[in-house]
Parts: structure tokens; C-alpha cells; sequence
């Protein structure tokens, strides 16, 4: 063979060789531009450490982790400064995901609940008016105040002749209270969302008064489970919302033992504390003078 011809194979055969380096680097140059969106890595908050009920998410309460896409949830978090400064409504465990049902107290529909030890738990029956429309969600705290109508506080004379008994009538007896403070919220119950259409109807008006009924599940001490019952039966009850950093540690963000909260004082409203302590006039009877009528003929 003449050198020539073996020199035009060699130039062939290299050339070859190249060719086929670059269709594997073009394969596999293609096979990483045409990974599956879902296997990509992304970040999703979840708990550093345990988050009780009503605590408030600082900057130790909470971590990062990496996830495939496919496993994100889609009411997860991806920034931790969407989470912090948020309130716990539920119990969270350390490398627990921190959830939009976590910070938002699931809508007000619950399946279990988590009665702290030493504590029963109770449902009071609010209203829009006397539950802060409805807006109570688990983690809150709230005060109870309670009205009692003059029924409850007769003004009686009794006849020392016959010891007959005889209501005084016009005297003002309404009462009402401030008579337990701070109680915890571990659950909410409010009436299921509207069976769906065919067609998207409107959201809800909030501000609108439709009567809606609150369920607000209270932690109380069983003493104070009596009280609420006697209320229950026999008084107007109103539940008031308090905020929430009156009864968490400023340092940590986790709530504080019951002993350590300092109860507020209030003196309780009669008619006569209204007059005498807040300047609410009492009427005056007017007279009028009729004219002398002439007598008639």
C-alpha cells in the first residue's frame, strides 16, 4: 500500500474517533438539559426544635431543609421570614413542616384535640358580637365577660303581717364582669364552607352580621369549668380577645406558666357604678304646669 493511501486512512480513522467523542458528549449534554423539573432540589421550612400551641416562631424556632420538587407541599414555605413572628396554632414537633394549617389553625375545622395536662377542655358557643366575629382561631387568648339581668337580682319587700313577698319594680340589677382572664384556645369549630357548584360563587362577606355560631374550645382548670357552666346557663357570656405576647415569654416566644401571669383588675358595672364612677346623668323629672282650666258652664 502506498504511504499516501495509509496516511489518508490514519486522517480517516482519527476523524472517526473524534466523531464519535462528540456525539457522547452531545448525548449526554442533552440527557442533563432534559432532567425533569420535579426532580430539582428546593428549599421548605420546617421546625428546629418542639413549638407549643400559642408559642411565637423566632429566629431558633425555625430551619431550612432541601427537598425534591415532586415532595414540596403546596402550602409549605420556602423562606423562613414568611414564618417568623407567626403564632403556632397547633403543636410542632422538632423537623416537623411548618405548614400554612400551622400558622392559619386550620379554618376552623379540627378532628382532634390537645387538652394541656392538668386541664380540661370545654366549648363555648360564641356569635359574631360576642366571639370578635368569629375570628378566634387556636393559640389566642381570651377573657371571659359575663352580664347578668335584674331577673337575677330581685329587690324584694316582704309584709311583716303575712311575710308575703312583693318585687320592687323599676330597679335597675344588671351586672357585669370581667370573671377569667388568659384562657387558652386549642381549638375552633365553625360551620362547613357551602356544598360547590357548577358555577364559582363569591366569597363570604365577613363583615356582613349572618348570624354564624363559633365553637371556641377553651384549657381550663376545672374550677373554672364550673364557672363557665353556672355562666352557661344563667348569665349573657362575651369572649374578648387578648394578645397573645401578654402571656409569652418576650425572649423564647413560648407561653408562660399560668402561675406567673399577673390577672387584671376590674371592678365589675352596675347602673350605680356608671353613675358614680363614669358620669352617666340619672334623669330629672320635669313637671309642667298646667293652666288653671275654667269650669265648664
Amino acid at each position: 500500500m502506498k504511504r499516501s493511501n495509509r496516511l489518508v486512512l490514519l486522517i480517516g480513522i482519527f476523524l472517526a474517533i473524534v466523531a464519535f467523542v462528540l456525539v457522547i458528549f452531545s448525548l449526554n449534554g442533552t440527557k442533563t438539559t432534559s432532567t425533569d423539573p420535579n426532580a430539582r432540589e428546593v428549599t421548605v421550612v420546617v421546625a428546629a426544635k418542639d413549638v407549643p400551641l400559642g408559642a411565637k416562631f423566632i429566629a431558633d424556632s425555625v430551619t431550612t431543609k432541601i427537598v425534591k420538587k415532586a415532595d414540596q407541599p403546596t402550602d409549605s414555605y420556602t423562606d423562613v421570614s414568611q414564618v417568623i413572628g407567626q403564632t403556632a396554632r397547633a403543636n410542632v414537633t422538632s423537623g416537623e413542616l411548618i405548614t400554612s394549617a400551622i400558622l392559619n389553625g386550620g379554618n376552623g375545622q379540627i378532628q382532634t384535640i390537645d387538652c394541656p395536662a392538668t386541664l380540661v377542655c370545654m366549648a363555648v358557643q360564641v356569635d359574631q358580637v360576642s366571639g370578635v366575629g368569629t375570628l378566634i382561631q387556636s393559640g389566642d387568648h381570651v377573657d371571659m365577660v359575663i352580664a347578668l339581668t335584674g331577673e337575677k337580682f330581685p329587690v324584694v319587700t316582704v309584709n311583716p303581717t303575712d311575710q308575703s313577698v312583693t318585687v320592687v319594680a323599676g330597679i335597675n340589677g344588671t351586672s357585669s364582669k370581667l370573671i377569667l382572664q388568659g384562657m387558652l384556645v386549642v381549638g375552633t369549630l365553625l360551620p362547613p364552607p357551602p356544598a360547590q357548584t357548577g358555577t364559582a360563587s363569591p366569597p363570604p362577606d365577613q363583615t356582613s352580621l349572618n348570624g354564624q355560631q363559633e365553637l371556641v374550645i377553651l384549657a381550663v382548670t376545672p374550677q373554672q369549668a364550673e364557672v363557665i357552666k353556672f355562666n352557661q346557663v344563667d348569665a349573657s357570656i362575651t369572649l374578648v380577645l387578648r394578645s397573645a405576647d401578654d402571656f409569652r415569654d418576650p425572649i423564647t416566644g413560648e407561653p408562660l406558666p399560668g402561675d406567673v401571669i399577673i390577672p387584671a383588675k376590674t371592678t365589675g358595672i352596675t347602673l350605680k357604678t356608671l353613675v358614680d364612677d363614669y358620669g352617666v346623668l340619672v334623669p330629672s323629672l320635669v313637671e309642667g304646669i298646667i293652666p288653671k282650666q275654667s269650669p265648664k258652664p
